[in-house]
């Protein structure tokens, strides 16, 4: 019974060692993939290749503010109107 209990337990520290090692070594390597793929992800997403190029043409330290043009109509997804109300006890 002893020795299957030292057995066990050697095994379960090398697997954790062995697991502790390798992930120091491929973690980089995994975070870095895994930011790529979030970065391009978000460029397509949110239209990077328009906005790098509008940026090109700015200095440093400029602030360009993109705004909707007012089209005069309000938005047909109004939540409605607010009600002001008092708590009772």
């Amino acid at each position: 019974m002893l020795p299957g209990l030292l057995k066990t337990l050697f095994w379960i520290l090398v697997f954790y060692y062995g697991f502790k090692f390798l992930a120091r070594l491929f973690a980089p390597f995994l975070i870095k993939k895994a930011t790529e793929t979030m970065q391009k992800k978000a460029a397509q997403q949110f239209g990077g290749q328009r906005q790098g190029q509008q940026n090109a043409n700015v200095r440093e330290g400029e602030t360009i503010i993109d705004k909707k043009p007012n089209q005069g109509q309000q938005s047909k997804n109004s939540v409605g109107e607010y009600v002001d109300f008092e708590e009772i006890e």
